[in-house]
């Protein structure tokens, strides 16, 4: 298979399915989806790695699977991690500008400042967003470059995770013969796919319920303000399902795709289904609204924790757009109404957009982590290029100056 440099790979190591989306950077503001390979995860519990033989297995798969469709050969990936180690704090740096200009070493040196936080030895900093700058008490600005001033101040959001958790994942990846290229905060990527430009400056709360774990991120004027793992997703639905219907695990996550409803109020009331048993007995024939009573109490209890996240950070009235809901478990149908329901505001279903190629194949909640995961690193590689290229651009005129001053002198 033909390596390609302009390949980023999306790898999304969820507790119910490994998923590789392969994407092409087509030009500097469009990407394609050219590959996608899905494989059952068995090797995670809550988003975290339990088993590493069968985690290695599974990404084995799932990245053939990909590399097969978009005939490339993958390298190194760009991985997500979540789970209930993650923790999200607020941070605040300050420092004198020397030459009452700010630079870049000036924005490096304050977000430096702003994330020496004391942190547990067993943690380590995943991400530092800076929300906002601050210039002679001149705030709400976003890039301070270039501004006159004396003092600059930071605002950032740290996250962190377990050391050994993320060692988990990176030595998972290395086994299975890849590169990881950068771990990225699963809400994260998740909110590239699906939130708007609009969204995140009017006030958004993102919720990315998945197998194992609801991961939440709440966006203000912009800027990350909070994040959180809660440690219940659809594993917890099919588990419920299992022990209310007495059916086999495997078939109870078949019932809950198929006929699941998170609403009791949205089925019929003559509606049946066919219910396996266990250990040889005949199948049963139950009622679809005795499915729902099991699943209803479940998503309550999701939007309720949601709820408390957005209570205890006092977003409630700054969170203009309302919510949106993504990853697999939000497929249910009545999910939509239950969250509108129990959180009192506007609730839309996320999918992935932004990209071109096989959008209709990735274009379900349930990949919105695989591809924002390639969104993210696109976005992110674009920001640095313009870095890069602004530092050239004025290598280059620094250097015809300096051609001109010898011209004159000699």
């Amino acid at each position: 298979m033909a390596k390609r440099e302009n390949i980023l790979v999306g790898l999304d190591v969820g507790t119910t399915k490994i998923c590789a989306i392969v994407g092409e950077v087509v030009d500097e503001k469009r990407i394609d989806i050219i590959g996608i390979g899905t494989h059952p995860s068995k090797g995670l519990k809550k988003g975290m790695v339990v088993n590493i033989e069968s985690t290695v297995d599974s990404i084995k798969r799932a990245v053939e699977e990909a590399e097969l469709m978009a005939g490339v050969e993958v390298n190194s990936v760009y991985t997500g991690i979540a789970g209930g180690h993650i923790k999200g704090l607020n941070s605040r740096g300050v420092i004198a500008v020397k030459d009452h200009e700010v630079t870049r070493a000036d924005i490096a040196r304050v977000v430096d400042a702003a994330k020496a936080v004391a942190i547990p030895m067993d943690r380590e900093i995943l991400h530092v967003l800076p929300q906002e700058f601050i210039v002679d008490s001149q705030d709400g600005i976003k890039d301070p470059l270039g501004m006159s001033g004396v003092r600059l101040e930071a605002e950032v959001h740290i996250i962190t995770g377990l050391v050994t958790s993320a060692q988990n994942i990176v030595k998972s990846i290395n086994r299975a013969g890849l590169q990881m290229a950068e771990m990225i905060l699963q809400p994260l990527a998740s909110s590239e796919a699906v939130l708007t430009p609009e969204e995140r400056e009017l006030g958004v709360v993102m919720v990315d319920i998945g197998g194992g774990t609801t991961d939440i991120a709440t966006y203000i004027e912009g800027s990350v303000r909070h994040t959180a793992v809660l440690a219940v997703g659809g594993t917890h639905f099919t588990n419920d399902i299992a022990i209310g219907l007495r059916t086999p695990p495997a078939d109870a996550e078949k019932i809950k795709v198929k006929y699941g409803c998170a609403s009791t109020e949205m089925v019929k009331d003559n509606e049946t289904i066919e219910v396996p048993s266990v250990g040889g007995r005949p199948p049963r024939v139950l009622s679809r609204q005795l499915l729902s009573e099991i699943i209803e109490p479940r998503a309550e209890e999701i939007f309720m924790l949601v709820a408390r996240e957005i209570e205890r950070m006092g977003f409630e009235e700054r969170v203009a757009s309302g919510v949106v809901i993504t990853g697999g478990t939000s497929c249910l149908n009545g999910m939509v109404e239950v969250a509108e329901r129990v959180l009192g505001l506007p609730v839309r279903r996320g999918v992935p957009a932004g990209m071109g190629g096989l959008i209709d194949v990735v274009g379900s909640p349930m990949y919105a982590t695989g591809a924002g995961l390639i969104l993210y690193a696109f976005r992110n590689q674009e920001k640095e290029d313009h870095r890069r290229n602004g530092k050239g651009q004025l290598f280059q005129r620094i250097k015809g100056q300096m051609k001109s001053w010898v011209k004159e002198f000699f």
